[in-house]
């Protein structure tokens, strides 16, 4: 009976248990390789979007100096038709393509397939003017592109110059005294330069908003 029951009894040898531990190794091995490289494929992604974000909420633009007010009419009812003011790259920035729009019809808006990448766009508390049209002078020791770069400093008409139609075309109701308003200026990437300004009661040929 001993015997009998011998002959049906099996074990598991060293080498199979071996084999066994072997292949538990390499599974895991593999399980861990493929958490570890989705950790770091995910880490990556999260980098890139807090750099992206950043990016854009990083100001690529400065404002230098005050902005001046031309009038095309004076007095306590007189208009403005342009303004002027001086931008600069904040430094390590991207250069910022300040490429003019265009003014066919002279209404002091940017045509439809106008090149121009930098969008100045106007409000108040009666209105708003998306896209108006804008001229730039380089100052300093600027060169000849349209790219603004570090150390370089363009100042922007608003209203434009030159054949283009004036801020005076491009609003409903004129911009006169005693007006708060905002210009938002918005170049291809980074974050928008807002500038607040109001309207003294008095309006001369020239007015420094400060």
């Amino acid at each position: 009976m001993l015997k009998k029951f011998l002959n049906h009894e099996k074990g598991i040898t060293g080498l199979e248990t071996a084999i066994i531990l072997i292949a538990f190794v390499v599974v895991a091995a593999v399980f861990a390789y493929t958490a570890l490289s989705a950790g770091l494929f995910s880490t990556q992604k999260s980098q890139e979007a807090v750099y992206s974000g950043l990016r854009e909420a990083q100001s690529t633009l400065e404002l230098r100096g005050g902005v001046i007010a031309v009038a095309d009419s004076t007095g306590s009812s007189g208009n403005i038709s342009q303004l002027k003011l001086v931008v600069a790259s904040v430094l390590g920035g991207d250069p910022v393509d300040f490429t003019e729009p265009t003014d066919a019809n002279n209404d002091g808006i940017a045509d439809l397939d106008s090149e121009n990448v930098v969008v100045i766009n106007y409000q108040d508390q009666s209105q708003t003017a998306d896209d108006i049209c804008w001229t730039i002078s380089k100052l300093g020791n600027s060169d000849a592109d349209d790219l603004l770069e570090d150390y370089e400093r363009f100042e922007i008409t608003i209203g434009g110059d030159s054949g283009l139609g004036d801020l005076m075309d491009a609003l409903t109701t004129p911009l006169s005294v005693k007006t708060e308003f905002n210009i938002e200026i918005l170049p291809p990437g980074g974050a928008t330069l807002n500038i607040e300004r109001t309207t003294p009661a008095w309006i001369d040929d020239i007015v420094n908003l400060r």
